[in-house]
């Protein structure tokens, strides 16, 4: 075995996954040639060959390498597959953008669903990417409470407090949904005004006696983070928080600075970010409850997904009633740039396209971090927004669902997930009024050892990605 695998193969992953590249060169299904490869876990940055065999990296190295198909990839970046932690809408049309964005592996962690089993069963035998769910207390307070929305609460489940009968339901229901494989809880308080404290801690409290992540949309602003950051203190539960930008708003370097202020005192606390300044949400959710006493000049800045039209009062009021999403346009650049360039925030879409429409977000988050914010205006290096990209997401799953261990490394034994793009072009391409749009620059994705994507198009007919669940005993 030559030196340099070697070197590769001291690391997290098994040491009797490394091969010798020489002994049976031909073995390799696809080989990665003249690459730069570059793994935010052990640092390496070098024009290396890559090695895949069975589903798995086999060969890391300088030595020239032979397989059924070689591809030249010399000019480009080779990283591990994106994690996205927070996707929504996992349809197979919306999983044809995220790979097109890099993402080999996509999560619905903060909503989650209420029927962890029935979610996995859905989308059988596989999809495009790599996919898992959380049970989400949004979902479970809406089945108990026989609220009427279809993704978000649109009735009781919105500002009705819950009985002790409900709260010890929810609590039965997020255990069973934690039996069933759920890679975390999910929580949104900013959509459920009526779950009271302490109803959020018993919900909290199921997550820590499990050792469950906890993904969170808290309330708007620095009460609604430190109150999610004192519950998950107090139930000793990991707390990872969703889109610090859209949640912490004009206050976003503050919101950030708790975080970190958290973290120094040992708390298990961690955040992610999207590279847009305008969120999305559902116009039915309690968000807007107070909408009829805003300001005309107020409705403007939201924007109608299906259509792409800016709202007036009318237009509001009319597709309030009817539901449905909603574009908000409310921050600066300066608060997104803030969040970007923070060292706490992970990369995360909080995306999905549906029927042609959406946020560019479900389809251009990862190329836009690498090519705006890295390459353009160098707010991040290139190895900092991988690291952000790939093995923060993985460890921070990995505690609770081992299989995480494989992912987010491009290392000798690690999965076969590998995204491949140039670093001269690489940009995101989608609008607000086209969120259909796939970016440039990233010509291969790899899931599970198969393309994907392929000299920049979606492969037909395959189905690599696998479900990603806590296996319990």
């Amino acid at each position: 075995m030559n030196r340099t695998i070697v070197a590769l193969c001291v690391s997290t992953l098994t040491l009797a996954a490394c091969t010798n590249p020489g002994s049976d060169n031909a073995a390799y299904n696809i080989v990665l040639s003249g690459g730069q490869v570059m793994d935010p876990e052990s640092g390496l940055d070098a024009i290396r060959n890559v090695g895949v065999r069975d589903g798995r990296i086999a060969a890391v190295t300088e030595e020239a390498l032979d397989g059924t198909r070689v591809i030249d990839v010399s000019g480009h970046v080779v990283a591990p597959g994106f994690i996205d932690l927070h996707v929504h809408g996992q349809t197979d049309y919306s999983f044809t953008f995220m790979i097109r964005d890099g993402v080999t592996s996509g999560f619905e962690l903060e909503v989650g669903d209420g029927d962890v089993d029935g979610w996995y069963r859905e989308r059988e035998p596989g999809q495009r990417a790599n996919y898992g769910v959380s049970i989400g207390h949004i979902p479970t307070r809406m089945i108990v409470m026989n609220d009427p929305g279809d993704f978000l609460p649109a009735g009781a489940a919105k500002n009705d407090p819950a009985s002790d009968e409900q709260i010890e339901e929810m609590k039965r229901r997020l255990s069973e949904g934690l039996d069933q494989g759920a890679v975390a809880v999910g929580f949104g308080t900013a959509y459920t005004p009526g779950a009271i404290l302490e109803e959020f801690e018993a919900m909290m409290s199921v997550a820590a006696a499990r050792g469950a992540p906890a993904h969170i949309h808290v309330k708007t602003g620095l009460e609604g983070l430190t109150e999610a950051i004192d519950t998950a203190e107090r139930t000793g539960a990991s707390l990872h928080v969703v889109h610090a930008n859209s949640s912490g708003a004009m206050e976003t370097p503050t919101f950030l600075a708790t975080i970190e202020e958290a973290r120094a005192r040992g708390q298990d606390v961690t955040t992610e970010a999207y590279p847009y300044g305008a969120g999305q949400t559902r116009i039915e959710s309690a968000l807007f409850d107070d909408w009829e006493s805003w300001d005309d000049g107020q409705f403007g800045i939201h924007q109608w997904v299906a259509t792409g039209e800016r709202l007036t009062r009318e237009s509001f009021a009319k597709y309030r009633e009817q539901g449905g999403g909603i574009i908000i346009h409310d921050r600066p650049e300066e608060m997104t740039r803030a969040a970007i360039e923070s060292p706490l925030t992970m990369i995360a879409s909080d995306g999905g396209i549906g029927g042609g429409r959406g946020h560019p977000r479900g389809s251009g988050t990862f190329s836009r971090v690498l090519g705006k914010y890295v390459r353009e205006e160098g707010v991040l290096t290139l190895m900092d927004a991988l690291r952000r990209m790939t093995i923060e997401p993985a460890r921070r799953l990995e505690t609770y669902v081992p299989s995480m261990k494989q992912k987010g490394r491009l290392q000798i034994g690690a999965d076969a997930d590998i995204t491949v793009f140039n670093p001269d072009t690489v940009i995101d391409q989608s609008t607000y009024e086209n969120a259909a749009l796939p970016p440039d620059g990233i010509p291969y994705v790899m899931v599970g050892g198969t393309l994907v994507v392929d000299e920049g198009k979606l492969v037909p007919g395959v189905r690599p990605g696998k479900p990603i669940r806590k296996a319990n005993p």
